[in-house]
């Protein structure tokens, strides 16, 4: 393997890739975020989120943000539907540096009243812009419509009024019910001695106190397909189409990712940019997206044209999902796909900042994680048939989902 994990006793997993290069990428992954959120409480794993950098028993925010800037490196930190992430880019002597203040604001911040003032108008500020950005909006809209009456359908940012609400009961609650120290990984990928490294390890994390209490995720169930419309003060139709896929285990989440690819992917070669934009000159952007979650997924596409031309836009993106329902890939169509996306994983690969994060969650979720020729060799095997398997299920015309985001008159 191309990697090496370390356990600490109280469950905390050290991952380690070696590069050998003189800058640092470094995560600290935690298995928590909007999903585990108790109902009313939307925001609160954002909210924590950025409390993190405010203050701990040792540091105040100023000493917290200059520690790593004043050796130019770069902290940062963010919240998805399922974890919690803080990562930083550093040059290579940084490294204890680095790991003494991630284990100050992870374990020992103080959250003070006056920072949560504070930080909650933040919050709110970055609220209003969201809403301000319709192409944003619209995708936490269509996740909320997705899974209503669910956790996953809530906003990750939370609402005006539940952010209004929270409170330091509320982020001792859920870090005690979530924070669990067997689902948090510290990742690193430079060039360092692996022993070395466990020695820093337990020197920062092992005195930790072990926090196993479980944590129960509900799947959510599957909603009924339908078109909605809203009208909003905007000057252009937004739309985004989309349905449930698969989850993260699912033995087609490879043939998912390269139909993903292939339909709507990186690129400008993709079927819906060809189709839309390149012939029929429509919509600026179209794209789709596949996220794979741990027992569910989400499949989109998203859109952006004018008003007059979002009927057709949306006729010919059912044209181009027909395709794929009714017509097995040729041979040499199947093999370009597979070509295109592998080398665009490849590529990827080189932002080693996000390929560590990509293999701590892996770690977190699967307590494994693929090599690169894995990677490759799953979307190799993958067959015309499954392919038209795969179209069949997901983008079955009676489940999809259409959220429409509409000028004003």
């Amino acid at each position: 393997m191309d990697y090496q994990v370390h356990t600490l006793p109280n469950g905390i997993r050290l991952l380690y890739k070696h590069a050998a290069t003189n800058i640092t990428h470094t995560c600290f992954v935690i298995n928590a975020g909007a999903r585990d959120e108790q109902p009313h409480k939307d925001g609160l794993a954002h909210f924590i989120e950025h409390l993190l950098f405010k203050q701990t028993e040792r540091r105040n925010t100023n000493q917290i943000l200059n520690r790593l800037e004043l050796v130019g490196a770069d902290l940062n930190a963010y919240t998805t539907k399922e974890y919690t992430c803080i990562h930083a880019s550093l040059l290579k002597q940084h490294l204890e540096r680095t790991l003494d203040l991630f284990e100050d604001i992870i374990f020992h911040s103080t959250f003070p009243e006056e920072e949560l003032i504070k930080e909650r108008s933040v919050i709110l500020d970055e609220i209003a812009s969201y809403q301000d950005q319709p192409e944003e909006a619209i995708q936490d809209d269509f996740e909320g419509m997705l899974f209503k009456g669910h956790a996953l359908g809530n906003n990750i940012l939370g609402t005006e009024e539940s952010v209004n609400q929270l409170d330091r009961e509320d982020i001792a609650g859920f870090i005690a019910s979530t924070y669990n120290t067997h689902e948090m990984v510290f990742a690193v990928i430079g060039d360092y001695d692996f022993n070395k490294l466990i020695k820093l390890a337990e020197k920062y994390l092992g005195v930790v106190p072990a926090n196993t209490s479980a944590k129960v995720r509900q799947k959510p169930g599957k909603p009924k397909g339908e078109l909605l419309r809203f009208q909003k003060p905007i000057s252009q139709t937004h739309g985004v189409i989309g349905s449930l896929a698969y989850d993260s285990a699912h033995q087609h989440k490879s043939g998912l990712l390269l139909v993903n690819n292939l339909l709507g992917g990186m690129g400008m070669s993709s079927r819906l940019n060809l189709e839309i934009r390149e012939k029929h000159g429509i919509a600026y952007t179209i794209e789709s997206n596949y996220t794979p979650l741990t027992d569910t997924g989400i499949f989109s596409i998203y859109f952006g044209t004018d008003e007059e031309k979002a009927a057709k836009a949306m006729k010919l993106i059912h044209k181009e999902l027909k395709k794929l329902r009714d017509n097995k890939l040729g041979a040499l169509q199947l093999h370009q796909a597979k070509q295109k996306f592998i080398g665009q994983i490849a590529l990827a690969e080189e932002n080693r900042l996000s390929l560590i994060i990509s293999m701590a969650k892996s770690l977190v979720d699967f307590n494994c994680i693929d090599t690169l020729q894995q990677v490759f060799d799953k979307i190799d095997i993958v067959t015309a048939e499954q392919i038209l398997e795969i179209t069949n299920e997901v983008f079955d015309k009676a489940s999809l989902l259409t959220l429409l985001f509409e000028p004003k008159d």
